[in-house]
């Protein structure tokens, strides 16, 4: 059991609180895995400009979404699969098949998708050593750059943050996110890209 607090705007530290208070604002609410990284407010403004600079980044929002589902899925962390599929679905509008391909691990109905979430997967998987891998290939032939290999890195820069902080303070799922609840497939073992 947790003993991290989930802080509110009355608790959190005063550092914390413009963060806070602008997704209150934007939301309606602030999510759970913000009032866990309240605690630590240098923590939560890293987490905020790594996401500040993804969406600056060459990829669209369906690629992003791509990216940040992929890294949750290999890090197995339920709270952001279920956080970002609710984005994917309600706010970037992406294809309903390919969130259900990327909750699922499996291969993407669209091939240059695919390659990125293959990319991202193997990047996870190995640790960043992907330099001489297949997965890189198939990346750069499917139309990504070195530009988006770096960027790649700082999605996983970003999703550590999150994923990790949750697997640590067993972050609750906000009611936002409830229709996306998510747990790794049984036959994840078996699942190819």
């Amino acid at each position: 059991m947790t003993t991290f607090k989930l802080h509110t705007l009355a608790s959190a530290p005063v550092g914390s609180l413009p963060t806070l208070e602008v997704a209150n604002k934007e939301m309606g609410f602030i999510p759970n895995l913000y009032a866990h990284l309240a605690s630590s407010p240098v923590t939560l403004e890293a987490y905020k400009q790594l996401g500040a600079l993804l969406e600056k980044s060459a990829f669209n929002p369906v690629e992003q979404q791509t990216l940040l589902l992929a890294i949750s899925f290999e890090n197995r962390c339920a709270y952001c699969v279920a956080a970002h599929s609710f984005i994917a679905r309600n706010m970037v509008k992406a294809d309903a098949a390919i969130i259900a391909a990327l909750r699922g691990g499996q291969v993407l109905p669209d091939a240059k998708l695919n390659a990125l979430a293959n990319f991202v997967r193997a990047v996870v998987q190995e640790r960043g050593w992907v330099a001489d891998s297949n997965e890189l290939k198939e990346f750069f032939a499917a139309g990504y750059t070195q530009q988006h290999a770096l960027e790649v890195i700082l999605g996983v820069a970003m999703k550590t943050i999150s994923n990790y902080t949750n697997h640590l303070t067993e972050t609750p799922l906000d009611a936002a996110f409830a229709d996306e609840k998510w747990a790794l497939p049984d036959d994840y073992a078996c699942c190819k890209r």
